[in-house]
């Protein structure tokens, strides 16, 4: 197999593929936990995230060795699960399959939508420093503006060709992040100056916000199935662990330090808060472009999934692909229209980390575990997953209410 990765282009591709815009929402998750309780949950939740991580590696391997497959996605896994597991399941192999498949695309297509609000907020805010944050009258236009690059961008449709692209996102957002660190630790107030602690409704907001973060399980099986060294990436000492120690650590200093600078006044995004200086203003313009150019990136995988059962639905291949054109079109709009219509970002994160993260990141990954080794018996394991399970279903559940109800109160009341 060619062009596999060292275990250092691993471990950058795994930084990458965690480091986001979800890290740029710290400080709004921990105002809806409180400065102690947020905290202590990001550390909770990055345990539990990393364990489904090993979860899913677990499975695939141990499916890999019995069916003699040499790799797996995450939809192939779940249907292979299915398939060999226990008898009275082996009949839903086919539509788990689709559902994750489905789950994958609208998280990966609500990724597009939160791109979509970031970049026009961001700009926004550059052009109209002294308007209020919380005013959404202009982000249509904004937004608007933004559609016709989006659309130029994302007729690459080779993810080669977006490689040079990701390099050079990965270059700015490292360089952002760097400037912001600089602001975090400036002035910084006493933490009895915030809450230890928020109203416990607010939780599932926390949850929904932290899931976005470290959803990042979808790029797990791709990253070790492409290693030179594979070995390397399990294990206490892993790529993997060492990798998402480093990034929960990211996390939680961000969360912790721009919560405890921003209190109350902390936005979805971080850069919405940061001084409206050259320094910090090249800042936001940093992000807005990385975020721009890992739109194409993210979108790339809801493509895959779709357009091949698509494409073998039309039988005249001359219409193929002014036709695949056609249908990408149609999904930028997509994004675009559910982008203008909940235009407030931090609610927009915390809504996709709670309605489709979780699935992938919570519920799938133990069922997994408990449908792929069923005849091991074992009530501990059994404990645990179905406490991993029942704690996805809550963020699921709760996370998607919550945020549902202060979009619609934001917007209509």
């Amino acid at each position: 197999m060619q062009n596999l990765t060292t275990n250092m282009q691993t471990m950058a591709h795994l930084l990458k593929g965690n480091v986001g815009t979800g890290i740029l929402a710290m400080p709004y998750a921990l105002k809806s936990a409180g400065l102690l309780v947020g905290t202590v949950g990001l550390a909770l939740v990055g345990v539990i995230a990393v364990h489904c991580m090993h979860l899913l590696l677990r499975s695939c391997h141990y499916h890999c060795e019995e069916g003699g497959y040499l790799s797996m996605d995450y939809a192939h896994v779940v249907e292979v699960s299915f398939q060999t597991g226990p008898p009275a399941l082996r009949k839903f192999s086919n539509f788990a399959r689709h559902v994750v498949n489905v789950f994958l695309c609208i998280t990966q297509l609500g990724f597009c939508c939160v791109y979509f609000v970031f970049v026009s907020q961001s700009i926004e805010q550059v052009i109209y420093p002294s308007m209020d944050v919380n005013d959404h009258s202009h982000d249509v236009i904004f937004i608007s503006i933004i559609l016709p690059f989006v659309l130029a961008l994302c007729t690459v449709r080779k993810l080669s060709h977006l490689a040079p692209f990701s390099l050079f996102a990965n270059a700015l957002t490292l360089a952002g992040l760097v400037i912001i660190a600089i602001d975090l630790f400036q002035d910084l107030p006493p933490t009895s100056s915030r809450k230890l602690y928020a109203d416990f409704r607010q939780l599932p907001l926390f949850f929904g916000t932290a899931i976005y973060a470290f959803e990042g399980i979808g790029v797990i099986l791709p990253l070790e199935n492409k290693m030179k060294e594979p070995e390397a990436f399990t294990g206490w000492t892993g790529i993997l662990n060492t990798g998402m120690t480093i990034v929960a650590v990211m996390y939680i200093a961000t969360g912790f330090y721009g919560y405890l600078k921003y209190g109350e006044a902390a936005l979805g995004s971080i850069t919405l808060n940061i001084p409206n200086e050259p320094l910090y203003i090249s800042v936001k313009l940093i992000f807005a472009l990385a975020i721009f150019i890992s739109y194409s990136l993210q979108f790339y995988v809801p493509m895959q999934i779709m357009w091949p059962s698509l494409r073998e639905r039309i039988s005249n291949e001359r219409w193929q692909l002014p036709l695949e054109y056609v249908f990408r079109a149609f999904l930028i709009m997509f994004t675009f229209t559910m982008a203008a219509v909940i235009p407030d970002l931090g609610l927009f994160i915390a809504l996709v980390g709670a309605a489709s993260s979780s699935t992938l990141a919570l519920i799938f990954p133990p069922i997994l575990d408990m449908i792929s080794f069923y005849k091991q018996k074992s009530l501990l394991r059994l404990l645990k997953n179905l406490f991993i399970l029942i704690f996805g279903l809550f963020v699921f559940v709760s996370g998607t209410a919550v945020s549902i109800k202060e979009i619609i109160n934001t917007l209509f009341l």
